[in-house]
């Protein structure tokens, strides 16, 4: 069951929001995304089966379902994980970015500050200047930038993902819970941003009131590794599923 968390719930905490914005390098076809056949499973328990959806440039798509089965169908697409029988196709026009719910290995171990992390994500013959400027817009400033990576807090991960996403330029962003350590400031930034995207998008989240303001789409990986697939808000969604005593 999805967990209601509200907004207004989190206490608001610095009262400082990054800015969060995600440009497009190209602009994207209609031809996005077909899932024909995919299945999966994990330690024996399948987690869909036979799934098949195409994907619009319009999309906005919330996966629902449990989170092995979600965080497994976004590897999948991304390549991070082989899909047990299926296939699927990106169009040629799309580029795709991932905020992956488990990112720790792009930290672990890492000596370089946060401007020498942040480069290699970015475009060759972008300066330190733009780099630190690019940080300070999401909170890290001053001497933060010096920061290695292994010693940020969950938070400033997850606002360093962000900023990696943000410098690909994607027409196609895929994100699993990206609210988690995240405070009031920072997922309404957030939540501002993926309004405002103008490519596609499949994402998670357990927070109602960021998944009805940003879904346009809904894919409901069932128990039985069905799905539902309905092209409704969030609020929409539940309604219909509950005039067919689906809950």
């Amino acid at each position: 069951m999805l967990d209601k968390i509200e907004l207004d719930d989190i206490k608001p905490s610095s009262r400082k929001y990054p800015f969060i914005n995600f440009q497009i390098g190209r602009e994207i076809g209609n031809d996005v995304l077909t899932v024909d056949g995919l299945t999966a499973s994990q330690d024996g328990q399948t987690l869909f089966k036979d799934i098949r959806f195409s994907m619009n440039k319009d999309d906005k798509i919330v996966l629902l379902g449990s989170p092995m089965a979600k965080t497994a169908l976004l590897d999948i697409l991304m390549e991070e994980k082989e899909a047990d029988a299926g296939t699927f196709k990106w169009g040629v026009t799309t580029s795709q970015s991932y905020f992956e719910n488990d990112h720790d290995k792009y930290f672990e171990g890492s000596e370089k500050s946060l401007v020498e992390w942040l480069r290699q994500y970015s475009p060759d013959d972008e300066t330190e200047s733009f780099l630190r400027g690019f940080l300070g817009r999401m909170l890290f400033s001053g001497e933060e930038v010096k920061k290695s990576p292994s010693v940020l807090s969950g938070g400033e991960k997850v606002r360093c993902m962000l900023s990696k996403m943000m410098l690909a330029t994607a027409n196609v962003i895929l994100l699993d819970e990206p609210t988690n350590h995240l405070d009031l400031e920072s997922i309404q930034a957030l939540n501002e941003g993926l309004i405002r995207f103008k490519g596609a998008m499949i994402f998670t989240s357990h927070d109602h009131q960021f998944i009805q303001t940003i879904a346009n789409r809904v894919i409901e990986i069932r128990e039985d590794g069905t799905i539902l697939d309905k092209q409704l808000t969030y609020d929409e969604f539940l309604e219909w599923k509950d005039s067919q005593g689906l809950n």
